[in-house]
């Protein structure tokens, strides 16, 4: 394991957290210390969250990896963990920010994404190999999160949430911040949509955050080779928005059995995408 340390007086520790209050005097770090470079958004949200938050963290930061943008976020479970896979299968790639030492995974079921980032993106902290992480750290480790960024963008968080805490760090830190609305009646949305009513941007389409910073958007999809019947099925999606398949009976002669094989392929083939088993939305902006 390579670990190389940095400090403020090295070229390689980043102009962003050397100014921001209570700047780390180190940082330790394995991988793409090249990474530290490029342009970086926090993509940040709550350990438990549901299977749209999830799904929204990984193509959120998918499209901004495959913009070049490098995805911070703090290797939690949940949604941070989805964005740091999200932004693996891009070239912007991501950087993990631990509140452990620099050689410890936490929590433990992350270790193979831990070891996924040590070789295509980049891990730092500012506590040294072994240091065992206490509470208190974690609030103190999302003032870095945001601090590299040059935006942070909260998908899911109750009230309670340590995004919410990363959320003030980046309006301290006068941080461009963005907000996944939700459900107003759903628990893992409410500190998104207070943020949102305290000024932060909602993003209703996924190019909202790249184009607002001026960030050209790069889209790599592959052809979707969709039959005639999936493609009339999928223009429907596409024109109409989330749709229940019972919704979807009405608007073609296909029945149920045959539209759910349909459904199906087609989240296969990554054109579309299940939100809470209910409805079927596009995969991305057209």
């Amino acid at each position: 394991m390579n670990i190389i340390e940095i400090n403020q007086n090295d070229e390689e520790f980043p102009i962003a957290l050397r100014i921001i209050q209570d700047s780390p005097k180190k940082l330790y770090c394995i991988g793409n210390i090249n990474l530290l470079k490029n342009k970086k958004i926090s993509v940040v949200g709550s350990r438990k969250c549901t299977a749209y938050g999830k799904s929204i963290a990984e193509r959120l930061s998918t499209k901004l990896s495959n913009s070049g943008i490098s995805v911070v976020s703090g290797l939690a479970r949940g949604i941070d963990s989805c964005a740091h896979n999200g932004a693996l299968k891009e070239v912007g790639s991501t950087i993990a920010v631990l509140a452990t030492g620099i050689d410890r995974c936490y929590p433990a079921s992350n270790q193979g994404i831990y070891n996924e980032i040590s070789k295509k993106g980049l891990i730092i902290s500012e506590n040294p190999p072994g240091y065992i992480c206490r509470r208190y750290d974690f609030p103190r480790r999302n003032r870095i999160i945001s601090g590299l960024s040059d935006a942070v963008v909260v998908v899911e968080a109750p009230l309670r949430s340590g995004a919410l805490i990363t959320a003030e760090y980046a309006m301290e830190q006068g941080k461009e911040l963005f907000a996944i609305p939700g459900n107003i009646t759903s628990f893992f949305s409410i500190g998104c949509n207070q943020l949102i009513r305290e000024g932060a941007k909602p993003v209703a389409v996924l190019d909202d955050v790249l184009t607002d910073l001026n960030i050209e958007v790069h889209d790599n999809e592959e052809n979707l080779n969709l039959g005639d019947d999936e493609f009339a099925v999928y223009d429907i999606i596409r024109k109409r928005g989330e749709l229940s398949t019972e919704d979807l009976m009405k608007f073609t002669d296909f029945e149920v059995p045959k539209l759910a094989g349909i459904l199906t392929v087609l989240e296969m083939k990554g054109a579309i995408t299940n939100s809470m088993g209910k409805f079927f939305v596009e995969f991305s902006k057209k």
